[in-house]
């Protein structure tokens, strides 16, 4: 791992947990009798976690999070791509840290790259437990990344059935449902990304965000020049780092 931290094992998937040196928040109903009830650990909920991800170009990003006294987590679904089974599996990390370990019921998710076809179809189906969404030139539209014939397996469908179902199965359908809930969200996208084409994901996101009436609530950052690369303004982005605190503490205030 890119940081200290835990790797254990969430139905019968590898799950990883960066914990901040702040002592953990302690499980509801085991605090001593004597003591006020600890806040819960407020929580970052990534994807994708794959071997090798996250990577050494975030750990500052992380570093950040942890000095706020933020944990992060993710747990590995596979090649997903924000099918049902990815978001179960999403469901089972955060069923396992906040029932056992005493988190935040809320996280902030965070998707780097294909990282985002889970965490916003995660976020769609759990609004009530996401505080925002965030991404780094996140995935949104399986039609564009990594396209029907690919994402069609993850889904256990025919390429021309998960296109018929895509009004209910795409993860960019969870941008509408995500502005009604009033989720916050930050995304930061290069306008020349031709692996993950701005327009077609965090531009429709944010579409659809304002369709919704819910346009003050999205902040959408494009760099020019900028495509699907390591450039350290994705990694380094202290508007992004500050999103993410921010709304993560609102999860710990009474």
């Amino acid at each position: 791992m890119i940081l200290p931290g835990e790797t254990f094992v969430v139905a019968g998937r590898t799950a990883f947990l960066f914990t901040p040196a702040t002592k953990p928040a302690t499980p509801p109903g085991r605090e001593p009798a004597s003591a006020a009830p600890r806040r819960p650990q407020p929580w970052v909920l990534y994807g994708p976690t794959l071997p090798g991800l996250p990577d050494s170009h975030e750990k500052w990003m992380h570093e950040r999070f942890l000095e706020a006294g933020i944990a992060v987590a993710g747990i590995d679904v596979g090649e997903a791509y924000g099918s049902p089974e990815g978001v179960r599996l999403f469901s089972e990390l955060h069923r396992e840290l906040v029932e056992k370990r005493g988190f935040a019921a809320k996280a902030v998710v965070l998707g780097r790259s294909r990282g985002g076809l889970l965490v916003a179809a995660w976020g769609g189906a759990n609004p009530d437990k996401v505080a925002a969404l965030a991404g780094i030139y996140p995935v949104f539209d399986f039609r564009s990344y990594p396209g029907l014939s690919n994402a069609a397996g993850a889904y256990g469908l025919t390429p021309a059935q998960l296109d018929a179902r895509r009004g209910e199965l795409n993860p960019i359908e969870a941008a509408d449902r995500l502005a009604r809930a009033k989720v916050p969200a930050f995304l930061i996208h290069g306008d020349v990304d031709r692996v993950v084409p701005l327009r077609e994901n965090s531009g429709e996101f944010a579409a659809r965000y304002k369709a919704a009436g819910a346009e003050a609530l999205v902040r959408l950052v494009v760099p020019e020049g900028q495509g699907h690369n390591f450039w350290p303004g994705f990694f380094r982005c202290q508007e992004l780092v500050d999103f993410v605190i921010a709304q993560a503490a609102k999860t710990t205030t009474p």
